[in-house]
């Protein structure tokens, strides 16, 4: 772990002049690099490090967090769960985004390097990802981490990543994941979120002993599901990374056939390391965004559920929304966008 600019690029880049271009332009954009098996500051404090000189640097960021700072948040109970709101305009873009296929490629990525803000930099993590502030925060930091290339979101093929990155942000972080159809706003991009430790509700949550349901085990692997808590959500957790990540990955295969998917199932996942064991939450979806979101004038709601909004801490980016939202409207959406208990049970069972 050092805190200087990379000065050598991967030899498979060497192939294409947009590869030169790509490369050149992200070598400057680096603002230190992370290597586990150096000595030096952890990742997380590195990330830390990164967005207090980002907001020096980057005006519109700085403006993004003075605006968090001052967030409305509003605490809803609903029939047998607390959710919070959070009033944040800046959220427009993400909640509102096109993902269809037409309007995707048709806009400039904007994970990619050559189409970021001339003022954005990034932690080079292990080579093939680049963990950014991001510019429209729901958290006091928040961050994406980016792949380097131009690739498909799509989990499969770096869950190992992800629960590794999981262990090398903690205690601080928690990291997270929004397929494809389900909350991404670039499902072009492969890309993780980082926010703080506990921040999310569900974190918290899956903590209280009277919800907890041991449902199976798979050698170190608990499979555990969360009572009462008005959408199905399954938590993996075990001490043991390779036993992990093969549960989550079969997990993922079973929702797919369960689901009839013929891409990656329709999920929001969320990953975290404390006291040496690993906690996976999965959310399995059915549907991106509720009914409420298509209505038109004044009984249009703009929520878009993704992994922050299922484990409880719900985005209105706009202001009406915020106060007229109510529980039961929350509970619909939830039981609208995530899976079926039946469904749940039959994918908890074959997995």
């Amino acid at each position: 772990m050092h805190s200087l600019p990379i000065n050598k690029i991967r030899a498979e880049s060497k192939h294409s002049t947009n590869s030169f271009v790509r490369i050149s332009l992200l070598s400057q954009k680096i603002f230190a690099s992370f290597n586990p098996h150096s000595p030096g500051e952890s990742l997380a404090n590195l990330s830390i490090s990164l967005l207090e000189q980002q907001k020096k640097e980057w005006p519109q960021l700085a403006d993004a967090y003075a605006s968090m700072s001052s967030a409305k948040v509003r605490a809803i109970d609903c029939k047998d769960f607390p959710v919070e709101l959070q009033w944040n305009p800046k959220r427009i873009v993400s909640a509102s985004a096109k993902v269809d296929e037409t309007s995707v490629r048709e806009r400039k990525c904007f994970l990619c390097s050559e189409n970021q803000p001339r003022e954005q930099k990034g932690v080079l993590y292990r080579d093939d990802f680049v963990i950014l502030c991001n510019p429209a925060p729901i958290f006091l930091r928040h961050y994406t981490i980016a792949h380097r290339q131009h690739i498909p979101q799509k989990i499969n093929g770096f869950i190992r990543t992800f629960v590794v990155l999981a262990k090398e942000l903690s205690p601080q972080f928690t990291v997270f994941y929004n397929g494809p159809q389900c909350g991404a706003s670039a499902p072009d991009h492969m890309h993780f979120q980082a926010s703080p430790s506990g921040s999310i509700p569900v974190e918290r949550d899956s903590e209280d002993a009277q919800r907890r349901l041991l449902k199976k085990q798979i050698g170190s692997v608990s499979f555990i599901t969360l009572r009462k808590y008005g959408r199905r959500v399954l938590l993996l957790e075990s001490g043991d990374e390779k036993e992990l990540e093969s549960c989550l990955a079969g997990l993922l295969v079973t929702m797919k056939k369960v689901l009839s998917a013929t891409e990656e199932p329709m999920v929001n996942i969320l990953c975290s390391f404390r006291k040496n064991s690993w906690r996976v939450i999965v959310y399995p979806r059915r549907k991106h965004r509720p009914a409420v979101y298509f209505l038109k004038g004044e009984s249009q709601v703009i929520i878009s559920p993704a992994a922050v909004d299922l484990g409880g801490l719900i985005i209105t980016p706009i202001e009406k929304d915020f106060y007229r939202v109510d529980a039961k409207l929350i509970e619909n959406i939830f039981e609208e966008v995530c899976v079926g208990e039946d469904m749940f049970e039959r994918i908890i069972k074959e997995a």
